[in-house]
């Protein structure tokens, strides 16, 4: 299942990571990395995790949670365990209806008020609407600098030690399942990325959108049928895929059980299987459309086009 955090390739000329030391650098990517991250960018990540995933001892995970607080780049609260990742909200943008409601879905299981109000902070300076029950505080919470206390929580007196060692349990069950995007949509999305990796190519920033725009707008089986069409006319790519689905939209064709019907119905009229209407060249709109786009570029230089060349180099000379 694809399953992913992307990192743009400017992290690494950022002027503040360039001033990191190695061991800052990995704990930096790690904390938007790893396997506990959401949509949201305020997840819970205990301390254990930390240590179990990255390899650090609990001396070090402590130095750099602290360090990275003093950086302005986190706020780590002891008592909950979670997390917030300043200024994920601005590369992480939350635009897509879907991507909203799981935001919002994911608000709900957050345990500490100041980081919900950080995060709403966030999203209002970058103009997101969040809707939740939680009740935003005052304008002192506008900065992530908040001092965090540096005293360790009591967990016994919180949750009970039996509680706890429960928790820990179950939190290190879940290292080994694949998490990363956001668990609302992942399922449904990362279907139509793993079709799209097995039969088109790598997805990066602008495709990633794109399939999640796919995914709201045709279902799984309707995507791969488009995806079979383009690699039986030899031109399996993100344009062309596009182009089939695009058509089939305009017909209102959503579901592969709408297309089924429109194929039942193009037969009956003498279309072909596929859906695609056919001109008297026996070649369906898909291929028309291509092949005009591609013969400028492909096609054979007139006698008159070489015999400029030829002089123009001569020219050169």
């Amino acid at each position: 299942m694809a399953v992913f955090r992307q990192v743009h390739i400017d992290f690494w000329q950022d002027g503040f990571v360039l001033d990191l030391t190695p061991e800052e650098k990995y704990f930096y990517l790690y904390l938007m990395t790893n396997s506990k991250t959401t949509q949201c960018g305020v997840y819970e990540l205990p301390r254990r995790i930390i240590e179990t995933e990255t390899g650090y001892n609990r001396e070090t995970v402590e130095k750099l949670l602290d360090r990275f607080e003093g950086y302005k780049k986190i706020v780590y609260d002891k008592s909950s365990n979670e997390i917030f990742i300043n200024n994920w909200v601005k590369y992480n943008k939350i635009v897509s209806p879907k991507v909203k409601k799981c935001v919002e879905k994911e608000l709900k299981e957050i345990k500490s008020q100041t980081l919900i109000n950080l995060f709403l902070n966030e999203c209002n300076k970058y103009g997101y609407s969040i809707d939740t029950p939680i009740k935003k505080v005052d304008n002192y919470l506008n900065t992530v600098s908040i001092p965090m206390t540096k005293t360790e929580s009591n967990l016994d007196n919180h949750y009970g030690e039996e509680k706890e060692k429960q928790k820990e349990k179950e939190e290190e069950k879940y290292i080994n399942k694949e998490v990363g995007m956001d668990m609302c949509v992942k399922e449904d999305v990362s279907k139509y990325a793993k079709l799209y990796e097995q039969n088109i190519g790598l997805i990066n920033g602008i495709v990633a959108e794109w399939l999640i725009e796919i995914s709201e707008t045709v279902d799984i089986r309707l995507f791969k049928r488009a995806i079979e069409i383009a690699t039986d006319n030899g031109r399996c790519n993100k344009g062309y895929v596009n182009g089939i689905i695009k058509q089939w939209i305009e017909k209102n064709i959503k579901t592969f059980e709408d297309l089924k019907a429109y194929e039942i119905g193009k037969l009956n009229q003498g279309g072909n299987e596929n859906g695609a209407p056919i001109n008297e060249h026996g070649k369906s709109k898909y291929q028309r459309d291509t092949n005009s786009e591609d013969s400028n570029i492909y096609r054979k230089p007139t006698e008159e086009e070489l015999r400029e060349i030829r002089e123009f180099i001569e020219g050169e000379n």
